[in-house]
């Protein structure tokens, strides 16, 4: 868990990123990887659903589709851009049932017992203390209430991980986010120590090949420093940083290719709870 003060710089860092974030839903994975976990999720007509981190709406909108208009759900999230969005894309559906909320996900005050379905996707690695937000769900979902959430394995994106790496050699640590919960038995730990049982976990695959061409290292490297995990380089005088830079790209481009490129690979857990 961070200190207090390094939780601010964080939360400020997280703002600065995801108010950024201007075409969130053309990206890789939050679309189809909402939509699977709605798919887990098992949702059905009638239900009051929280949307953690619900970013653009995504998972929210197509949940409400489900639960219909006997139906309610909430979105909170901590990023007035991302909600943004998610407000625009309401009014073109013009749904209903749907209520968007700024909210820190770490500070949420609804009642006890108040919905049938949490979901959070692709959102709870940014928490800064998971096992006292878990615990916090738990007490917001209803008897028999499920959580829905997904999670990477600690392994996922090598270039992630090389840029931790190399950014290591220069003194700079950067946390690699998906440790907390990067295995299933990590996953069913946290859950049954915040009081949820009937756990289970799924994993499956969303990686993909890549040239590691010039360009593509380039923008690999912007990707991992300007994110909250990886901003930390920045602290490193102009010619370190250059020098951090260069030792990663070069590396990105050496790394070993087949035929399709080099695979980025990216194991992730959709994990169902109850309360």
């Amino acid at each position: 868990m961070l200190q207090e003060v390094d939780i601010k710089k964080y939360k400020q860092q997280l703002l600065t990123d995801f108010n950024s974030r201007t075409h969130y839903d053309q990206g890789r994975f939050y679309t189809p990887i909402g939509d699977r976990l709605i798919e887990f999720a098992k949702l059905q007509s009638g239900q009051t659903i929280l949307d953690i981190a619900t970013g653009t709406g995504i998972v929210a909108l197509n949940a409400a589709k489900i639960v219909g208009d006997a139906g309610k759900v909430i979105g909170v999230d901590i990023s007035s851009g991302m909600l943004s969005y998610a407000k625009q894309k309401l009014a073109t559906e013009g749904l209903k049932n749907v209520n968007f909320q700024e909210a820190d996900a770490e500070k949420l005050t609804f009642t006890a017992n108040s919905f049938d379905v949490i979901l959070c996707s692709l959102a709870i690695c940014y928490l800064t203390d998971i096992p006292t937000a878990l615990r916090q769900w738990h007490r917001f979902l209803k008897a028999s209430g499920i959580l829905a959430f997904n999670a990477w394995a600690e392994t996922a994106f090598p270039p992630s991980v090389l840029f931790r790496e190399v950014a290591q050699r220069y003194g700079v640590k950067v946390s690699n986010p998906n440790e907390p919960l990067g295995t299933v038995e990590r996953c069913h730990n946290v859950l049954q120590e915040a009081g949820f049982k009937n756990i289970e976990v799924t994993q499956e695959q969303f990686g993909w090949y890549f040239t590691p061409d010039a360009q593509t290292a380039e923008e690999l490297w912007k990707m991992n420093s300007k994110n909250v995990f990886g901003y930390q380089v920045l602290q490193l005088s102009p010619n370190q940083l250059e020098q951090c830079k260069a030792e990663y790209i070069s590396e990105i481009q050496a790394l070993p290719m087949t035929k399709q490129g080099v695979w980025c690979d990216a194991p992730i857990f959709f994990v169902l709870a109850y309360k």
